[in-house]
């Protein structure tokens, strides 16, 4: 009887062998398929981030076009007023300029003389 049990206990070993060779090829499989889900899940999120930088980025790029065309418009009239006063009345621009530059030097005089 001894040798009946020896080979029921080697029929029973090796069937769990064989479960057990079946389990790791399952985790296996179950690991790449998770891994390869994972994959193709980071490349579409990682489309979609482009997408949305890129969208954003021109349409940052529209807008800006139209705020330095709106300031640049802006400037230019600016320009016309200013040159349009001291045409009309030089001294007083001139007198106007020579006191904001003397109120700015003392300004930076001021404060050079505090950082000291």
């Amino acid at each position: 009887m001894p040798a009946n049990a020896l080979n029921t206990a080697q029929s029973e070993a090796d069937k769990a062998t064989a479960a057990a060779g079946a389990a790791a090829e399952h985790a296996e499989r179950s690991f790449a398929e998770a891994a390869s889900a994972a994959k193709a899940s980071f490349a579409d999120a990682a489309k979609r981030l482009e997408k949305n930088l890129v969208d954003s980025f021109d349409t940052l790029r529209a807008q800006s076009r139209t705020y330095t065309d709106t300031a640049g418009q802006q400037l230019e009239d600016a320009q016309k007023y200013v040159s349009e006063r001291v045409r009309e009345r030089p001294i007083t621009a001139t007198l106007a300029g020579l006191g904001v530059g003397v109120l700015l030097g003392l300004l930076l005089a001021g404060s050079r003389s505090q950082n000291k």
